[in-house]
């Protein structure tokens, strides 16, 4: 049509006037006790998650190999840990978090299914747990969620966690100007650190259990830091949350965050959180991801960062009779411990961007 306004002339001017349909939620539309249906869901996949474990260097075999997996128990591949709370994630996001606003943490991950094959369809809901005022700032309101992933076919539940997150308010009200521990992100660091930071002399249960031993009643802590970096690119910026359907504009909207506080584009903290892990189980025997606790969010990671990791051993803790699928020929069980870290994420100036409590299945050391 070449009658009326030429549009492309004008555009400036209708941008202006225009109204603009709004994505995501204000923080005055969340009501306690509400259960949010997430539309679409998601289908995992062998390629999204082979995307995913081999950009954050998640390298265990038992996820890329059909006998690393048999012997570890599983009768194929599963989708890893990391990329299944990813996409438990993403899909909750256009509803709950993609007005913006800090994460603030998440705790209580839980996997209701020893492995999860790559081909199920999901489906998501979140349950509002709670919503608050924020002592610091008034465009803000605080809001926790449950969030669970289901079998499309089966109902059954997958994965789940509660999640607390900022969120903008429609309309800014008054505050008292305070900060809360949870609102900054906190920490958990100690006044002063221990005189001896001791590492384990190898990856096995036993190795983390007997430098847990060596430090008891000193001034001392199992601590150690990771060799490997992840500088962060392209497809840890936007390819990887997009492929999760996490739509936050934060991780690909280079003019939306032009006036953040960042200045642009930030890491999805899954993948932050995912790469920290990596590295991590890189030194260790893993066999089974079991929990996840307490993870905070403390600083943001941009474009040509470089991730690294830190890791405390909290706890290593015999289990009678422990052992989690078998081995290869199906003679006989192998044996694991029950190990709990506290995992930090730190960029290469030392900023720490993520801290969490994992608890793991660790091999034992003895033949098998």
């Amino acid at each position: 049509m070449t009658d009326g306004p030429d549009w492309v002339e004008s555009m400036p001017d209708a941008l202006a006037r225009a109204e603009v349909l709004e994505k995501g939620t204000y923080f005055e539309a969340f009501e306690e006790g509400e259960t949010i249906e997430h539309d679409p869901g998601l289908r995992l996949t062998r390629d999204g998650n082979d995307l995913w474990t081999s950009q954050t260097l998640n390298h265990d075999p038992a996820y890329w190999r059909p006998d690393a997996a048999r012997e570890r128990g599983f009768e194929e591949p599963p989708v890893h840990p990391d990329y299944l709370v990813a996409c438990t994630m993403g899909p909750s996001v256009e509803d709950l978090s993609e007005k913006g606003g800090y994460f603030l943490g998440r705790t209580d991950v839980r996997f209701h299914r020893e492995a999860v094959s790559p081909s199920t369809d999901l489906r998501v809901e979140s349950t509002v747990l709670d919503k608050r005022t924020s002592s610091s700032r008034p465009a803000y309101g605080i809001v926790s969620w449950e969030t669970t992933s289901y079998d499309c076919e089966t109902d059954d539940p997958l994965c789940s966690y509660t999640r607390t997150n900022m969120v903008p308010r429609r309309d800014p009200v008054e505050t008292d100007g305070g900060e809360s521990a949870t609102e900054s992100g906190g920490s958990d660091a100690s006044p002063s650190l221990p005189t001896d930071l001791v590492a384990p002399d190898g990856a096995y249960f036993e190795d983390f259990r007997d430098a847990l031993e060596a430090v008891a009643g000193r001034d001392a802590a199992v601590a150690y830091r990771h060799e490997r970096g992840r500088t962060v690119d392209d497809v840890l910026m936007s390819v990887l949350p997009l492929r999760t359907l996490n739509t936050a504009g934060q991780h690909h909207n280079a003019s939306m965050m032009a006036d953040s506080p960042s200045g642009e584009v930030v890491v999805y903290g899954d993948v932050t959180r995912s790469i920290a892990l990596g590295h991590a189980r890189s030194d260790e025997a893993t066999w089974r991801e079991e929990r996840y606790e307490d993870e905070r969010f403390h600083d943001f990671v941009t474009a040509d960062d470089t991730v690294f990791a830190f890791t405390r051993v909290v706890d290593a803790e015999a289990v009678d009779g422990a052992s989690d699928g078998r081995d290869g020929d199906g003679d006989h069980s192998v044996p694991t411990g029950r190990v709990t870290f506290r995992h930090y994420a730190v960029t290469a100036d030392d900023r720490v961007v993520y801290s969490g409590t994992r608890t793991a299945q660790v091999r034992r050391r003895e033949e098998r």
